[in-house]
């Protein structure tokens, strides 16, 4: 009689739609206007994180995390440790979010300044600083870069990812991982993979840039080390010397669907970098989902 072995059954595809449960967005202040109108193609309760750019000021940052409120969403504002200023300029944007019913959830990271702004060297000296739970939060996302950092040893990365969610255990603080971005799948799953084999078994988002122009696409790639060769263009969708067209994920998605195994990547959800705008990557997210996106 036929029989399936266990592994085969232990290893049932994936659908790619599946991953797109409970996805999360990225936004900045700016983009509020874009918000409405996108709000009605996102499903209600999603994760949106709104990021700590330096051109921001915090009231803009404040408004945006507020609007992802008002909207229906959960907003994630990011901390950035290197550019806060002093433990009184972190407690006010704390207690400034909790007024707006914004604390619940934040994203911790070290940021762009070689030099720190005031006592935070990174995330994981902004976690020990006890005032994430004093002010409401409930739950701390970190960063991981599967192709590493250009600017970070990879030792080093692994390193602050363990202290980090150590360090959030042991403040009784839920977590999640959120990746740099990529157009490959393959080192995304090596590297959750070697995650979990350390011991971390934390939700991981995978970082996937949303619909965008190439040539916006690349630039990003290049400021944040991520590999851009011929071959993984390709696999990816477009060409590195041909920067007229746009990309979506689609190929990324359905390859990270097909080599996905709880039983050796854990949690993984999907959270996008919406480069070419978040209406754009909510129309795509729609699309995809409904069987729209070739």
């Amino acid at each position: 009689m036929d029989h399936v072995s266990t592994a085969s059954a232990a290893r049932a595809p994936l659908s790619p739609v599946a991953l797109l449960e409970d996805f999360s967005l990225e936004m900045t202040g700016k983009d509020v206007p874009g918000l409405e109108e996108a709000r009605d193609r996102i499903p209600a309760g999603t994760r949106i994180n709104v990021t700590f750019l330096g051109n921001e000021d915090p009231a803009m940052r404040l408004a945006a995390a507020g609007a992802v409120r008002r909207f229906g969403f959960t907003p994630v504002p990011h901390l950035s440790a290197r550019r806060l200023r002093s433990r009184a300029e972190l407690a006010d944007v704390l207690a400034a979010l909790r007024q707006d019913g914004a604390a619940d959830h934040v994203f911790v990271i070290g940021g762009d300044p070689a030099t720190p702004h005031g006592p935070y060297d990174d995330a994981l000296t902004l976690i020990r600083s006890g005032l994430l739970q004093e002010y409401g939060v409930r739950h701390v996302g970190v960063s991981g870069y599967p192709e590493g950092h250009p600017a970070i040893a990879g030792p080093a990365l692994w390193s602050a990812i363990e202290d980090k969610t150590a360090a959030l255990a042991r403040h009784g603080l839920a977590g999640d991982v959120i990746t740099q971005f990529g157009f490959a799948a393959d080192p995304v799953l090596t590297w959750v993979e070697a995650l979990r084999k350390r011991g971390i078994d934390t939700p991981v988002r995978i970082g996937v840039p949303g619909p965008a122009g190439i040539k916006r696409l690349m630039t990003y790639a290049s400021r944040f080390g991520v590999g851009t060769s011929t071959s993984i263009a390709r696999k990816y969708g477009f060409s590195i010397t041909n920067l007229m067209g746009t990309a979506g994920p689609d190929r990324f998605i359905r390859a990270l669907a097909e080599g996905y195994d709880t039983e050796r990547h854990g949690t993984l959800k999907l959270h996008f970098y919406t480069f070419g705008g978040i209406g754009a990557t909510s129309r795509w997210i729609a699309d995809f989902r409904a069987g729209e996106v070739a």
